[in-house]
Order: C-alpha cells, then sequence, then structure tokens
C-alpha cells in the first residue's frame, strides 16, 4: 500500500532541499498561540520581557517586574517563563529567579499564583499572567502562602513585615536567609 502522505512530504522536502532552502520547521498549535499572546502583550510600564535564548525560542522567556509602590517599591524581580507545546490548555511553568522574601513565592523560586495551578483555563494568556504577578508585588497575599513565615509576620506586623522586605531587597539576612540585593 502507498501512504500517500509520506510520499508527498518527501517531495516538498525534495523540492526545498532543490531550492536551496532549509526546510522549514512547522510551529506548534501552542507556539502560534504563545506568538499571538506575546504580540498583543500590553505590559505595564514597570515590567519588560526578555528572550534569553534568541527570539526563535518563543516558548522560553523572562519576565523583569519593578513594583512601583507597595512593600516591593525599588525592588527588581525577575521571572522565567517556560511554555509546553500543548499550551494554552497548560499553564506555563513560572520561576522567580530572583531571591525574595515573599509570602506567595519561596525560596527556590516557586510562585503561588491560582491562575497558575487550579484556576488556569485556555482563554488566559501571557498579559493575564505578568498582571497576576505583578499583583502579589502591589498586594502580598498570607492567606494563601508557599512562605508561611514571611506570611506570618505579614499577618501579624505588617511594619516588621516591610521592615523584612527591605532589609532583604537590600542585600542581607532575615532569620537564618541570606537575601542578595536586588534594588
Amino acid at each position: 500500500m502507498i501512504k500517500l502522505f509520506k510520499v508527498k512530504e518527501k517531495q516538498r522536502e525534495i523540492a526545498e532541499n532543490a531550492n536551496g532552502k532549509a526546510p522549514v520547521k512547522k510551529q506548534s498549535a501552542g507556539e502560534l498561540r504563545l506568538h499571538k499572546d506575546i504580540s498583543e502583550l500590553n505590559l505595564p510600564k514597570t515590567c519588560s520581557i526578555s528572550f534569553p535564548n534568541g527570539k526563535d525560542d518563543l516558548m522560553n522567556f523572562e519576565v523583569t517586574i519593578r513594583p512601583d509602590e507597595g512593600y516591593y517599591l525599588g525592588g527588581t524581580f525577575l521571572f522565567s517563563f517556560q511554555v509546553s507545546p500543548i499550551y494554552p490548555h497548560e499553564a506555563p511553568k513560572v520561576k522567580c529567579k530572583t531571591k525574595v522574601y515573599h509570602p506567595n513565592i519561596d525560596l527556590e523560586g516557586n510562585v503561588c499564583l491560582n491562575i497558575l495551578r487550579e484556576d488556569w483555563k485556555p482563554v488566559l494568556n501571557i498579559n493575564t499572567i505578568i498582571y497576576g504577578l505583578f499583583h502579589l508585588f502591589t498586594q502580598p497575599n498570607y492567606e494563601d502562602p508557599l512562605n508561611h513565615d514571611a506570611a506570618a509576620v505579614l499577618r501579624d506586623n505588617p511594619k516588621l513585615f516591610e521592615s523584612n522586605v527591605r532589609r532583604a531587597m537590600a542585600g542581607g539576612y532575615v532569620g537564618q536567609t541570606f537575601f542578595t540585593r536586588c534594588m
């Protein structure tokens, strides 16, 4: 039995190679959707996006957030995004690369944001996630923490929490944990 799709594919490959062009890599549905999301980004002025592996690798990028209000005013926080080929049916994997004293971000960089977990829906996009991350810095949430110590201090003693955030961002110890400067 002749497999027509294989024959057609082979013919296309031969034609492309004859023209001196490299075979064209097909984009996955996830890459196409991500390309659309990135082209439609409407970031706050305090956020920026970069592609450390070059523009050809859209599935891995970084977002920098510089809060302009709240406890984290003046800080610079870097997040890495890894996007699955089945995006938007699976939320991107987001990690904070800046060690931060925050109730919703643990010391390994894991982020507690509901839309990255149980509340993810394919109608959400990269812009929504970035605004969610930005909101974590303007309104940290002690009710759903990853860093339970920071959450308890925020809940029980907001002035001490603010002092701890400032010490961590300036580069120093909070308890037994050292934070590098991020201001």
